[in-house]
């Protein structure tokens, strides 16, 4: 039997040109002969066909009459066709292939094309180039983010190339190969399953728990199946697939000159390679509960220059597995790093799994699976999930900040007691108590307490040019005038005593000429250093982006840091003198002494800015402020307090010691 199958074998239909090609409508199984046991002498009669490939024959057909019957792709020339069924089998390929080489269409030993004969003979593709494909199947991994996938392919050349070519290319835009895996008659082609529970059974042993999707080379088309459930994708080319051509040498530059639109409405033409130039439907493969299939074109790709493509889905038209639960399944090797988070290595894993790691400090994410964190702009910072960043608050001491208010507010209320204190010293200033201790002096000391609690309120609110420029050489200047007034009622103590010695030659410096000269000498020198860290580095309103995380902090800048411990070091000299001037004269008489009051009044102002320097070089924003506010209106009611409380209570309470008589019985 030189046919047992008595099928036709060949297509034929007569051209000026002909197009021959092998297909593969038909097949038999047959075990292949190894020459390693005696041979099988039963001839099979196993037969199967596939349908898909036959109307690929019948798509030939009717392009070649399309063609023939149009005058506006071809003129005065027509097309034929001369093909050959496979089988599926090798040795019949071959033999079908020397069939189309030779003129005589039979199989000569030795055969050798000379070009006399058949003005040599030249092959060409009838479908898009592979490398389209390739293309779209990583673009179709990278729509979906699938970055996490098994590699399928048949046990041959064809198989082999499928790997060695997508797999650099997965690589090389973020997708990761789970494994690689090659299986025998694959090749035949997903047709050949007439229902999905067969392809999964086929598969299943290659379905791994950790991956979801696998990507199948089953030639001629590449499928990616989502993992064990009755739904994949399939790339199919949108023209006839796999013709072998055998034409004229003449017809490949013919077919460059060649364009049209065929029935679909679709747009064909040929590269300068002879290739045609088109692209692959994405086909959706939905299937129903009694195994059969519907096939649903849901995207497109397009080749373009530079062997890119463009590629288009419209995921309206596809129709998820119920099982999806409208959720679209995970292609990863593990779970997104969320915004907030960063993508850190795992060791010993390929660079599609990773581990998660909590942004830093002052460093945020704001995208899902970032390399790195980022910290936020200048004025700035981030939020507490540290996937996003905020405007800093502005950081100043305001009235309506309760710390600011509080302040305030006892700012007034000492103000609002010192002027009350003068009043009453006022009012009582023909009493022996308020005499004996030089009134010019008291009245000079109570005003500038009273200005020292009020120049506390310039350091708080929003700073700006003219507040920063007071705060210190106010507060400097008329801290200077308070404690020159102590020292001069010092001075005059003492003198006073050293005076009423017999023979003492200190009653020409007692009297209010002294206490003056005291006064104008120690604050015309502070006054002197103000001025000139005025006319040189003056305050000036500033910010600080850095020094606070989550908040901008609206300063004054001191302009000139060495200025201003000059204005604290010179108050400091003048407190210390003052000190040690009332603690030697401590034990003078009592009844006309107060330097046990100003030992005292000076022991607390000195300890309150001891403590002042490195509370106020340890605190930023507006702490830093009030601890500036603190220690002034912490020390000039200390001042208060010593030098005039007791005072105040012997005029107040016991007005029966604010004699003349008494203070003399007293001093013996």
């Amino acid at each position: 039997m030189t046919d047992p199958f008595q099928l036709p074998y060949q297509y034929y239909q007569r051209g000026d040109l002909i197009i021959g090609g092998i297909v593969n409508n038909y097949g038999y199984l047959s075990e292949e002969i190894d020459f390693q046991h005696h041979p099988n002498m039963k001839f099979t009669d196993e037969l199967f066909s596939t349908l898909k490939y036959y109307q690929n024959t019948l798509s030939l057909a009717f392009a070649v009459k399309e063609i023939n019957e149009n005058p506006n792709i071809v003129l005065n020339m027509s097309f034929g066709f001369h093909l050959y069924d496979s089988f599926v089998n090798t040795r019949m390929t071959f033999q079908n292939t020397l069939k189309l080489l030779s003129s005589t269409e039979r199989i000569v030993p030795n055969f050798k094309l000379r070009s006399s004969e058949l003005q040599l003979q030249t092959f060409f593709r009838m479908v898009p180039n592979e490398k389209y494909q390739y293309a779209g199947i990583v673009k179709l991994l990278l729509h979906f983010q699938w970055t996490w996938v098994g590699l399928v392919a048949s046990d041959d050349e064809n198989g082999e190339k499928f790997m060695q070519i997508l797999v650099p290319m997965l690589s090389q835009h973020g997708v990761c190969t789970a494994f690689k895996e090659k299986v025998q008659s694959l090749s035949q082609g997903m047709d050949h399953f007439n229902s999905w529970e067969l392809i999964r059974a086929k598969f299943s042993s290659l379905m791994v728990s950790e991956v979801n999707i696998l990507v199948l080379c089953a030639e001629p088309q590449t499928i990616t199946v989502v993992k064990w459930l009755q739904y994949f994708y399939s790339l199919d080319e949108d023209i006839a697939e796999n013709y072998a051509g055998v034409v004229k040498k003449e017809l490949p530059s013919f077919l460059r000159s060649i364009s049209f639109n065929n029935s679909a409405g679709d747009f064909v033409s040929f590269d300068e390679n002879g290739e045609l130039a088109a692209g692959f439907d994405v086909i959706n493969w939905v299937t129903f509960p009694n195994q059969t299939f519907l096939r649903m074109k849901v995207g497109k790709i397009e080749p373009q220059e530079s062997h890119y493509v463009d590629f288009s889905m419209d995921e309206e038209a596809i129709t998820w597995h119920k099982a999806f639960n409208q959720v679209l399944p995970l292609g990863l090797c593990n779970d997104r790093c969320q915004p907030g988070y960063s993508r850190k290595k795992k060791e010993g894993w390929p660079f599609c799994c990773y581990d998660c790691a909590s942004c830093p400090d002052g460093m945020i994410s704001n995208q899902t699976d970032m390399d790195n964190c980022f910290k936020c702009q200048e004025g700035r910072f981030p939020n507490h999930n540290r996937d996003q960043c905020i405007p800093k608050r502005q950081n100043f001491l305001s009235y309506a900040d309760p710390l600011g208010f509080t302040l305030a507010a006892l700012a007034l209320l000492f103000a609002l007691i010192t002027a009350l204190v003068l009043g009453v010293f006022s009012k009582n200033r023909d009493t022996p108590i308020v005499k004996a201790n030089n009134r010019d002096l008291t009245y000079t000391l109570l005003l500038a307490l009273l200005l020292c609690f009020l120049c506390s309120l310039l350091f708080i609110g929003q700073p700006h040019p003219v507040s920063c420029s007071l705060r210190q050489t106010a507060f400097g200047i008329i801290f200077s005038i308070a404690v020159s007034c102590v020292l001069a009622k010092t001075f005059t103590v003492v003198l006073a005593f050293m005076a009423t010695k017999p023979g003492s030659r200190m009653r020409k410096w007692v009297g209010k000429s002294l206490a003056n000269s005291v006064l104008l000498g120690c604050c015309s020198l502070q006054a002197s250093i103000c001025a000139v860290w005025l006319c040189t580095a003056p305050p000036f309103p500033d910010v600080d982006m850095n020094s606070l995380a989550e908040e901008i902090i609206v300063e004054c800048n001191e302009g000139s840091a060495p200025m201003f411990y000059c204005v604290l070091g010179y108050l400091g000299f003048l407190a210390s003198v003052s000190f040690t001037m009332a603690f030697l004269a401590r034990k003078l008489p009592e009844s006309f002494n107060e330097a046990k009051f100003i030992t005292f009044s000076m022991l607390v102002f000195c300890s309150v800015w001891l403590s002042f320097v490195p509370s106020y070089l340890s605190t930023k924003g507006k702490q830093m402020v009030a601890v500036e506010i603190f220690c002034i209106l912490a020390s000039s009611a200390g001042l208060l307090a010593c030098i005039f409380f007791p005072k105040l209570y012997i005029i107040l309470l016991r007005s029966d010691l604010n004699s003349k008589d008494h203070l003399i019985l007293r001093s013996k």
